[in-house]
C-alpha cells in the first residue's frame, strides 16, 4: 500500500518554435528549419494540455524553439545549443541560459522539491513528439514511453500504461524505451539524479508526429485516449 499521496506534473520542453526578438537576426532566412522537427515538437503541447486537464495537474511548458536552447538537455551537453546559437559569443549563450533555460528548469525542480517536502511523491510526464522518419529510416511506433529500467515504479507505470493503451486503442503500436533510451540525457534523467525513486517517477512520453497531421477529430480522440488511459492507471493505485 502507498504511504505517500501522489501529485502530478506535466511538462512540455519543446512546445513551440518561437525565437525571442533579441535573437531573431540569428535565424534570418531559417524559417524552414524552425518549422521542421528540429525546431520544435509538433503536437506535444496539445497532448500535454490534455494530460494536465485529465489529471488536474499543473502544466509547465515552453514555446521557445530548441534551436535557441534545448530545455531537454543538461548544461554541458553538446546539443544544449544548436548549430545556430552554439557559435555565438559566450555572453550571448549565458544570456539565453539565464533568460530561458534556468527559469523553466528551476520552476519544475522547485515544484517537485516542494511536493516532496510536503510528503508527496511526484509523477511527472514530459510530453514530446518524434518525426516518423529519421535519416531515411522509419520509426516503427505510434507512442513511446521512456523510463529508467532500474527504477521499479517507472517500469511498472510504463508497463501498465502500455497495457491500458493496448486495451483502449488496440491499433496503436506502443513501445517502451523507443525511439530513444529512457536513460539518455533529458529532463527526466536529470530529475532522477535530484530525487529518489520513492519521491519521483518520471516518464518521457513520445507521440509519432504522423498522428498530429491527421484529421482533427482523430488526433483529438487519440490524445483523449492517451490521457484517459494514464488517468485510469494512476487511479488504480498499482504503482507502489
Amino acid at each position: 500500500m502507498k504511504t505517500k499521496r501522489d501529485r502530478y506534473l506535466i511538462t512540455c520542453e519543446h512546445g513551440g518554435n518561437v525565437v525571442p526578438p533579441l535573437y531573431r537576426p540569428l535565424f534570418a532566412n531559417r524559417n524552414a528549419l524552425l518549422e521542421s522537427h528540429r525546431g520544435w515538437d509538433p503536437g506535444a503541447l496539445a497532448l500535454a494540455r490534455d494530460l494536465a486537464r485529465a489529471l488536474k495537474a499543473p502544466l509547465l511548458y515552453a514555446r521557445v524553439s530548441r534551436l535557441v536552447i534545448d530545455l531537454n538537455r543538461s548544461i554541458g551537453h553538446p546539443r544544449l545549443y544548436s548549430d545556430v546559437t552554439r557559435t555565438t559569443p559566450r555572453e550571448t549563450r549565458m544570456e539565453i541560459l539565464t533568460r530561458h533555460y534556468l527559469p523553466y528548469r528551476n520552476r519544475a525542480e522547485e515544484h517537485i522539491a516542494l511536493a516532496v517536502a510536503q510528503g508527496s511523491r511526484v509523477v511527472h510526464v514530459s510530453s514530446h513528439s518524434f518525426t516518423p522518419i529519421l535519416h531515411g529510416k522509419e520509426r516503427k511506433a505510434d507512442v513511446g514511453l521512456l523510463y529508467d529500467p532500474t527504477r521499479p515504479q517507472e517500469v511498472a507505470l510504463s508497463r501498465l500504461w502500455q497495457a491500458a493503451l493496448k486495451t483502449s486503442a488496440p491499433a496503436l503500436k506502443v513501445r517502451r524505451n523507443y525511439p530513444y533510451a529512457g536513460t539518455s540525457d533529458g529532463f527526466t534523467a536529470y530529475l532522477r539524479r535530484r530525487f529518489a525513486p520513492k519521491d519521483y517517477v518520471g516518464i518521457e512520453l513520445e507521440i509519432n508526429q504522423k498522428h498530429v497531421t491527421r484529421e482533427i477529430k482523430i488526433w483529438r480522440d487519440l490524445r483523449a485516449r492517451i490521457a484517459s488511459s494514464l488517468l485510469n492507471v494512476l487511479e488504480s493505485r498499482e504503482i507502489t
